[in-house]
């Protein structure tokens, strides 16, 4: 479920508190598996793909999240993402995120879905294999 699903993020907000979109080509790697990661990204524009150990098991467009993990507990990423197309992405860190959450008090709650809709369709693959 992307953010987008529920509401429509104001990409506005980010920008005025200094956020800056990253622009990325397609195919290009925006997260590696396994590195270190303290923040999160906001899709702005484009797609991209969720990828574990070279297998997609997700893809994001416009308004959706990834990376929430690497932020909420600083471990090692558990997914590359890789650009499916030219997109932007808007990199959050624990300030911003903070900021967000004080400001716009369903984006914490979106984050969650987000986080929960993923974990619910990989216990769902689990129980296929």
């Amino acid at each position: 479920m992307d953010i987008a699903e529920k509401r429509e993020m104001d990409f506005g907000i980010l920008t005025n508190i200094g956020l800056e979109p990253e622009s990325f080509e397609a195919s290009q790697t925006i997260i590696e598996q396994d590195s270190t990661g303290h923040e999160m990204y906001l899709v702005r524009k484009g797609r991209v793909a969720i990828i574990v150990n070279g297998a997609q098991v997700e893809e994001v467009g416009a308004g959706g999240v990834f990376g929430e993990m690497g932020l909420i507990d600083g471990s090692p990423r558990s997914a590359s993402v890789m650009a499916l197309e030219a997109s932007e992405v808007i990199p959050v860190t624990e300030k911003s995120f903070l900021y967000l959450i004080h400001e716009t008090p369903y984006f914490a709650l979106d984050v969650m879905r987000t986080l929960a809709a993923r974990v619910r369709r990989m216990n769902d693959k689990v129980l296929t294999l």
